[in-house]
């Protein structure tokens, strides 16, 4: 089966910026892959000037909800490091029964990269001045570097949601017939990863295909 790859631009987020980020993002998939009839949500976003839409079906958003708990979990044990979070779609495949077990092989036939690159933002540290302040809020007080960073975050989250409208618009003769199966939404997974560990796979199969060749 074609399966169909689409690597969203990497946006470059602070700690606090990660769950609105995703939500946006990966709702925003399922509501253009949804199945039939849905129950359209309009979603403001608090930290820019952003609306999109859900499905507003519950068991998706708890699912959605989970897997950034888990991807900020991560960021939080492991800093400084870009990192990627996949949802791909499948089909469900029986394969031929056996004695001891009954197989159901999933086939893959769309991916959605999504690559963050969170900062840490530096400490404001106190000046001699007595009007020195220390920042606790995001929002409070920012500098122009942070607001000009913010408007830049804002505008490339908006080329991220062209394009996955663009995708969808273009790619469709991938797209499986509609499974019959209860949900607003074909079988899909989230899956994390780091960037690192995929930039170095290669390396290492490479290193081990040179290795074989020179045994034989």
């Amino acid at each position: 089966m074609n399966c169909e790859a689409c690597h969203l631009k990497e946006l470059e987020v602070e700690h606090f910026e990660i769950r609105e980020v995703l939500r946006c993002i990966f709702h925003t998939i399922l509501f253009h892959r949804a199945l039939g009839l849905v129950r359209p949500k309009d979603i403001d976003l608090e930290l820019f000037d952003i609306t999109y839409v859900q499905c507003g079906d519950v068991e998706v958003e708890k699912k959605i909800d989970e897997k950034i708990d888990q991807f900020i979990d991560k960021v939080e044990k492991h800093p400084n490091k870009k990192n990627q979070i996949c949802l791909s779609f499948y089909e469900v495949k029986n394969k031929q029964a056996t004695w001891f077990t009954n197989k159901v092989e999933r086939l893959y036939w769309e991916q959605w990269f999504v690559n963050l690159n969170v900062v840490l933002h530096p400490k404001t540290q106190f000046g001699r001045s007595h009007h020195a302040k220390l920042v606790v809020d995001p929002g409070e007080s920012a500098s122009e570097e942070r607001v000009a960073r913010r408007a830049a975050l804002e505008s490339s989250l908006r080329e991220v949601l062209f394009q996955i409208i663009k995708f969808v618009n273009e790619k469709k003769d991938h797209v499986p017939p509609i499974p019959n199966l209860e949900g607003i939404s074909f079988p899909y997974e989230i899956t994390i990863s780091s960037r690192r560990c995929l930039d170095v796979e290669p390396i290492i199969i490479t290193k081990m295909v040179l290795w074989l060749r020179t045994m034989w």
